[in-house]
């Protein structure tokens, strides 16, 4: 989907990381690069929200075992 977003699970993830891929996600799915005033309080909502679900998931998932690639 967007290849510009790297995998972060597996690396120790910094939050302006985690943002940079919501704000990605966001962006492939409203199909704004840079949202209209009357749409930007929605579309910033939309990443912040999408950052911090993405964080919980990194957070919940359990790290590879030894001998496997992430």
């Amino acid at each position: 989907m967007c290849r510009s977003i790297k995998t972060l699970r597996g690396t120790p993830a910094t939050e302006d990381e985690v943002r940079a891929a919501a704000l990605q996600f966001v962006r492939k799915l409203s199909g704004y690069r840079q949202p209209s005033r009357r749409n930007a309080a929605a579309f910033d909502r939309a990443v912040d929200e999408v950052a911090r679900a993405s964080r919980r998931m990194l957070d919940a998932l359990a790290a590879p075992s030894a001998g496997h690639a992430p």
